[in-house]
């Protein structure tokens, strides 16, 4: 059990697992780990466990018209999501993601995105999440995700 001045899955474990757990071609995204949310504030009841990435805006990531793909934006939402589990998990856990629903609001182009991914639930097989897709420009909506991801063994 981890005690109280000893540090949980912070900002820096998360950008080490960022780098070195993932895909090549998940790095290529340019994503960056912003905010880890691992301790529950006292004046917060409905508060869940997260962390916010961000994606660095790209052509290489745009379609035609100069709008980012909506792969490159599920991929950001997966990712964030495997993020945030490990923040409430605590530390590294293997995962897979067995379910994405991906509701896409409003086109992005020209614009980082922000995705701010919340543990709804943390299980021992199974974990849920929800993650908001944002434009760093005018911080407004551009999807909503939700998923499921099975937990591995060790």
């Amino acid at each position: 059990m981890q005690s109280q001045s000893e540090p949980a899955f912070g900002i820096d474990e998360a950008r080490r697992v960022l780098g070195e757990v993932f895909a090549p071609w998940v790095q290529d995204l340019g994503l960056s780990v912003e905010r880890i949310d691992h301790v529950a504030p006292q004046d917060l009841p409905d508060w869940q466990p997260g962390a916010t990435l961000r994606m660095a805006f790209s052509e290489r990531l745009c379609r035609h018209g100069g709008v980012v793909c909506g792969q490159a934006l599920m991929a950001l939402a997966d990712t964030a999501m495997v993020i945030a589990i490990l923040a409430a998990n605590r530390g590294y856990r293997p995962m897979t993601t067995v379910d994405q629903t991906t509701h896409f609001m409003r086109p992005v182009a020209s614009s980082d995105v922000l995705a701010d991914a919340r543990v709804v639930r943390l299980g021992r097989t199974m974990s849920f999440g929800r993650v908001t897709l944002l434009s760093a420009t005018d911080n407004k909506p551009v999807a909503m995700v939700s998923s499921a991801f099975a937990m591995l063994p060790e």
